[in-house]
């Protein structure tokens, strides 16, 4: 028979053996009142891309259709990025992550982890705006 453990406790790992969490790691959301076809149709438009993140370059690793798009991200940041889209009521939540590390070894400061933040929500404001036209707030989406 097996000896049973004395305690619950899990043993401590070492830094090592964990892994790294990288230097800007930005999580955001933003409900889109539109179909979810047409909110995937433009977030997995490569063209898009280099407009709203001049400064990355960006290679699909995981295109998941209607429910958005993962990157490796190159260029001033080194990491990965996601846009996943979760139906929800008669539009979208736009899941927006951020995981990546300046290429250049820098530290993230609070400065350029807010920089992105806001601009990250400026991008998808506007897509927003984009597709929901002249909605009012509590209207149904236009079919």
């Amino acid at each position: 028979m097996a000896a049973r453990p004395t305690s619950n406790v899990a043993a401590s790992v070492s830094v090592r053996e964990s892994a790294s969490v990288p230097a800007l790691d930005l999580v955001d959301e933003t409900f889109v009142v539109a179909a979810p076809a047409a909110v995937a149709a433009v977030v997995r438009d490569p063209d898009r891309w280099l407009g709203w993140w001049p400064d990355l370059r960006l290679t699909v690793f995981q295109d998941r259709g209607e429910a958005g798009v993962r990157w490796n991200v190159r260029g001033a940041l080194t990491g990965s990025m996601e846009v996943w889209l979760e139906p929800f009521g008669d539009g979208v939540l736009l899941h927006h992550y951020v995981r990546c590390d300046r290429s250049d070894g820098r530290p993230v400061n609070r400065r350029e982890r807010r920089r992105r933040q806001t601009h990250a929500k400026a991008i998808f404001w506007a897509l927003k705006d984009e597709l929901e036209g002249d909605r009012r707030p509590g209207e149904p989406r236009a079919t």
